[in-house]
């Protein structure tokens, strides 16, 4: 029996019981089973008991009076770490952005951007949401900076409307506020409108131009005379010829032949049915030409020495003045006379015309004041030790430039007609050029020098030594100041600081004139038609059209 018992006699099977290992298998993949519904359980409990106190927190904050939230948040913020405060502030932050145009009246928005004028600012703020891009595109806001930049006086014609809706920070109206805005920017829109001139005055400033050369056969001849609007260039010259050009594109038109000696005065005016162009010169007579067509309408006879100077009224008057000492009054419409103006004792070197006035500028040192309708001389300005060789005039006083060197303002008062304001000192040689613009004068001397004027303290705000011998021409619009010398050279001038921008050409022998409009310049300069330095001096005639940016809303 011991035997039977023994552990020799017991010896394992030789595989293991296949029943016994799937039981212990199927009971462990149980229990794991059975732990991870209990984990689930165990969540879910835990997120119950989670989302019930986050909600027992927010019932009892809510509770709270103002003192105590402040409190609690207090405590709260102070138990968080970091990465929890990084949190806060993520969640926070967003919160505090307040959009106030979208809470403020238009009104009170417009007030508030009417601070901004710079229009960068303002088309970078636009972008920032629809509301934005509302206040920023309302019409009275540009209409504004036009008057702030001084764009008003040839701006929209039409009424405008003062605001555009905003939407409703609840509603999804971005399209209809851009529907809006369309049908209000329309081509004559504030905005429009100064976007183009401010493109031009940059076009100015940097001399982004387009450069036409206008084709012409003067040669070496003197350009005494010069004209420009934004159909025609007229140039006078001392070879008995008047040229035309077209001012869109520079294109040659025609050349206006009959004076028998050098052209040295035309102004041109036009009508709802022509264009009239009246010339003097050499040969004593005064021609009257239709400009579109090139025909000679009359011939003013009656000067017995050179027209010197010339001025238009009307399309109805003209007033020419002669080396004859004298001074006639035309009309234009019948080809005759109608004053004989008698009294200067010299050559009759310069006029200006303002309304029925006519202020002209001797050679025996006097200034005299006519009217127009009557041919009475109404008083004489007395003073210039020398020739007077500029003048001009407004509603208030006379100014003359003498070869003295000195500018006299005079009176223009019914009582006191005739008497000397102020003497301006300051240039040395002869002054030939006066531009008048409200109450700053701009004169140019055969010293070089520029003098900027304030009429109303009769002082010199700005001397500038513009060119290196005689400024031969002058010219102002806007806020452009042009001149030009015999030293070849054409400047442009900043005339509220007296500033120069730039150079405004490529140098040359002499300038003989300049003109300019708000967006077109011409520059009439004796070049070299070559490179090489000992080819002929040659006259070009440049165009610059400051408007060529795209002008699309």
């Amino acid at each position: 029996m011991d035997d039977l018992f023994s552990l020799d006699s017991i010896s394992p099977p030789s595989t293991p019981p296949s029943t016994s290992t799937s039981t212990r298998s199927s009971q462990v993949r149980v229990a794991e089973l059975d732990g991870s519904k209990l984990r689930r359980d165990l969540d879910t409990v835990k997120n119950k008991k989670g989302k019930h106190l986050i909600h027992h927190l927010r019932t009892s904050f809510g509770l709270l009076n103002a003192p105590q939230k402040q409190d609690f948040l207090t405590e709260l913020i102070n138990s968080c770490d970091h990465s929890m405060l990084t949190l806060i502030h993520s969640l926070v932050g967003p919160k505090l952005k307040v959009d106030y145009f979208k809470r403020l009246p238009l009104e009170l928005s417009l007030h508030i951007v009417s601070f901004i004028d710079d229009p960068f600012t303002l088309l970078q703020a636009a972008r920032v949401s629809a509301v934005w891009h509302a206040v920023l595109m309302d019409e009275s806001l540009w209409r504004q900076l036009c008057i702030t930049y001084r764009y008003q006086h040839d701006g929209p014609q039409v009424p405008l409307p003062l605001s555009l809706p905003l939407p409703s920070p609840s509603s999804s109206s971005a399209a209809t506020l851009s529907n809006s805005s369309k049908n209000a920017l329309s081509s004559s829109s504030y905005r429009r409108h100064f976007r183009r001139r401010y493109q031009i005055d940059r076009a100015w400033t940097v001399g982004n131009a387009q450069l036409t050369t206008c084709p012409n056969d003067i040669g070496n001849a003197l350009v005494t005379s010069l004209q420009m609007d934004d159909e025609f260039i007229v140039v006078g010259c001392d070879n008995n010829r008047i040229e035309v050009f077209d001012a869109q594109e520079g294109k040659h038109l025609r050349t206006l032949r009959g004076h028998q000696g050098g052209v040295w005065a035309l102004q041109f005016v036009k009508t709802d049915s022509q264009c009239l162009l009246v010339s003097g010169g050499c040969d004593r007579d005064a021609r009257v030409w239709d400009l579109r067509t090139g025909e000679l309408l009359h011939v003013l006879q009656g000067h017995s020495s050179t027209i010197r100077c010339l001025k238009l009224k009307d399309d109805k008057t003209a007033i020419t003045g002669s080396r004859d000492t004298t001074l006639r009054i035309w009309d234009l419409e019948h080809g005759r006379l109608k004053h004989l103006c008698l009294g200067h004792h010299s050559s009759v070197r310069c006029l200006d015309v303002r309304g029925d006035w006519v202020v002209s500028g001797s050679y025996d040192g006097t200034a005299r004041l006519w009217q127009i309708s009557t041919g009475k001389c109404q008083f004489v300005c007395r003073g210039h030790q020398s020739q007077i060789y500029a003048v001009t005039l407004d509603d208030e006083r006379i100014i003359t430039a003498s070869l003295d060197s000195t500018i006299k303002v005079w009176s223009m008062d019914g009582g006191t007609g005739g008497a000397c304001l102020a003497t301006l000192h300051g240039h040395t040689m002869l002054v030939g050029h006066l531009q008048l613009v409200g109450d700053t004068l701009i004169s140019g001397g055969s010293d070089g020098c520029l003098r900027f004027w304030d009429l109303t303290r009769y002082e010199c705000k700005h001397r500038i030594s513009a060119h290196d011998s005689s400024v031969t021409c002058l010219q102002v619009d806007g806020n452009h100041v042009m001149s030009g010398g015999s030293d070849g050279i054409v400047k442009l001038w900043d005339l509220p600081t007296g500033q120069l921008v730039r150079t405004f050409t490529q140098s040359g022998r002499t300038v003989w004139k300049v003109e300019c409009l708000p967006t077109k310049a011409v520059v009439v300069i004796q070049r070299r038609c070559h490179a090489d330095r000992d080819g002929p001096f040659q006259t070009a005639i440049e165009l610059y059209n400051f408007d060529v940016a795209d002008t699309s809303p």
